[in-house]
């Protein structure tokens, strides 16, 4: 019997949990994710789990090359521009077919009012004219550009509690893992008197009801464009996915 043939996936995604529940009942398969570590317990995935980088696309590459793994598949969250930007390079340099599996974009409602902006800092830019008490559900990366904005008051929604004071004047830490349903949203910013989101365009459904929750309520959401994904074969569904890794697979010689 054949030894199994080794893919990887870049995880911490619903989508790459999804896909990997796909793939671990084949036995002509092993299925690695890989998390990054961020989060301090993540949900686990069937199959193999790995934790922590690599050591930049050089470290993936010789990951791809020692473990011999047949097929890379980017199934990380659709912001993770530098993992994604290494896993181009590195399935390049080692000769392993790469796939990106990338949830589509929210699209916005006649009653939603998006300001859309490129980051954190043109969001800070703009929160002044938009309300003073802020709920910041996208997470701690590029917190510190609304540093400077003192008359600001911040609910920050984190999965883990911070284990260190944010860089922030006045802010409340929630912490909370989605899904949570609309009204748990909408409670939510009517208890905390919010005035203005500040979110990631995500996608999926495991995050919407805070978009929903604002515009039931009316208020406006300020939303941080996505990074553009790095050139290369793209998929939005892990069905999707399943499918072009066996077509990868048969294609290839064992």
């Amino acid at each position: 019997m054949a030894e199994p043939r080794r893919v990887l996936i870049l995880g911490g995604t619903a989508e790459a949990r999804d896909l990997a529940r796909r793939l671990a009942a084949a036995p002509e398969l092993e299925v690695v994710t890989s998390l990054a570590g961020v989060t301090r317990n993540p949900e686990r995935p069937p199959g193999r789990l790995r934790r922590g980088g690599f050591g930049g696309a050089a470290g993936l590459e010789a990951y791809l090359r020692d473990q011999a793994v047949a097929c890379l598949i980017d199934a990380t969250h659709p912001y993770a521009e530098r993992i994604s930007g290494n896993a181009a390079a590195a399935a390049a340099a080692a000769g392993v077919p790469r796939l990106q599996l990338l949830r589509p974009p929210w699209q916005a409602e006649p009653e939603d009012r998006w300001v859309r902006v490129r980051d954190t800092e043109a969001a800070a830019l703009r929160l002044p004219a938009l309300g003073r008490r802020v709920f910041i559900s996208s997470g701690r990366q590029g917190i510190g550009a609304f540093r400077e904005l003192s008359g600001h008051w911040f609910l920050i929604r984190l999965i883990d509690p911070p284990e260190s004071p944010l860089p922030l004047p006045h802010y409340e830490v929630t912490p909370g893992r989605a899904p949570f349903t609309v009204e748990e949203e909408a409670e939510l910013l009517r208890r905390q008197r919010i005035e203005v989101l500040v979110s990631k365009n995500s996608g999926g459904s495991m995050t919407y009801a805070k978009i929903a929750a604002a515009r039931r309520l009316g208020l406006p959401v300020v939303m941080l464009d996505r990074p553009a994904p790095p050139a290369g074969p793209t998929v939005t569904e892990p069905a999707a996915a399943a499918d072009w890794l066996r077509r990868q697979l048969q294609a290839a010689p064992d």
